[in-house]
């Protein structure tokens, strides 16, 4: 099997391609031929060391993946072969709470991801592919799309009517969007840039706010509802942006942790939380109950994910690259085979 490892040190220079034997699966265990895998901040992270310095290599890097089961083990009875699978983020995470034991389960770190051409998982690690959806469409969905989900649905109770605000144009930012808008949501995006606005317009969102043009972006999301100020904010910008996000929330509002563009560390007044009775949540991707749900609601409305580039696996580095420069509108995919 081919993948590639950090290797020896992090940084996108120590990620370099090897060879590894062909696993054989065990009980209760599938072996999936990936066809596609997808990136995420963490990912970049991972690579870079930033997301976990103390993460031991070498390491196959990439949480989302999709492709083909072609073996299974004794036991088996979710999956069979020539069934299409997606990656579950959280292996051991079916339902309910976390645990510390479920975040141990984690694909591209702790656990070996899906930057390989062939990966070994229980079978409750694997998910069905909707059938209407390419590969390369399928490996989005694990992560981006589930914490989307799991923000605004699973745990943040999202219904038509509520007015969402998504931050960025990111690939979790875009599935929130398009999540919103299937729940009869109203939705304000911001972005730096007015091309990016536009396309997130095309897609459903009902406002744009260039934060760049206007640095009190939270003033002007409060405007344009009225003064009453958003139900549900989707963080992804971290420490640099939360404060304007739960000034932006109205009396009662949540705001759904995600990521950490801007940093994780600083310091916030909690008089605001206290004062107006606000929600604060962080969100951990989701479960395999979350991710089903996800998949119903997108096959039956035809939701399909929006891919930004394609990049095919002698390329890895290059998608990496990509990534970092922030450019991307979605998600960023590697094709594996």
């Amino acid at each position: 099997m081919n993948v590639y490892e950090i290797r020896g040190a992090f940084g996108l220079d120590n990620l370099v391609r090897a060879e590894r034997p062909d696993p054989v699966p065990g009980p209760f265990q599938v072996r999936v031929r990936v066809k596609a895998t997808s990136l995420n901040s963490r990912d970049l992270m991972m690579v870079e060391g930033r997301y976990n310095p103390r993460q031991k290599l070498p390491l196959v890097p990439n949480s989302d993946g999709a492709g083909v089961v072609d073996a299974v083990g004794p036991g088996v009875t979710r999956v069979k072969p020539g069934d299409r699978v997606m990656t579950l983020f959280a292996q051991g995470w079916q339902a309910g709470e976390p645990t510390k034991a479920i975040t141990a389960t984690t694909l591209g770190g702790p656990l070996d991801g899906a930057l390989a051409d062939t990966m070994l998982l229980h079978e409750d690690g694997v998910v069905p592919t909707p059938a209407y959806l390419t590969d390369e469409e399928a490996a989005t969905l694990p992560c981006a799309a589930v914490t989307a989900w799991s923000a605004l649905v699973t745990q943040g109770a999202l219904k038509a009517g509520d007015t969402v605000l998504v931050q960025g144009t990111g690939g979790v930012s875009i599935f929130a969007l398009q999540i919103a808008r299937l729940f009869g949501a109203h939705v304000i995006a911001t972005s730096s840039r007015d091309d990016k606005l536009e396309r997130a317009l095309k897609l459903g969102a009902h406002e744009g706010i260039n934060y760049v043009t206007t640095p009190d972006w939270e003033k002007a999301a409060r405007t344009l509802t009225g003064g009453v100020g958003v139900d549900h904010v989707v963080e992804v910008g971290g420490s640099g942006t939360f404060e304007k996000s739960l000034k932006a929330l109205r009396v009662g509002g949540t705001v759904s942790v995600i990521g950490v563009l801007s940093g994780g560390a600083g310091s916030v007044s909690l008089v605001p939380i206290l004062m107006q009775n606000l929600r604060v949540q962080g969100v951990f991707v989701g479960h395999r109950q979350s991710f089903e749900a996800l998949t119903r609601a997108f096959t039956l409305h035809d939701v399909h994910p929006v891919v930004d580039r394609v990049f095919p696996f002698a390329e890895a580095r290059a998608a990496f690259e990509h990534m970092k420069q922030g450019a991307h509108f979605g998600k960023i995919v590697i094709k594996v085979s």
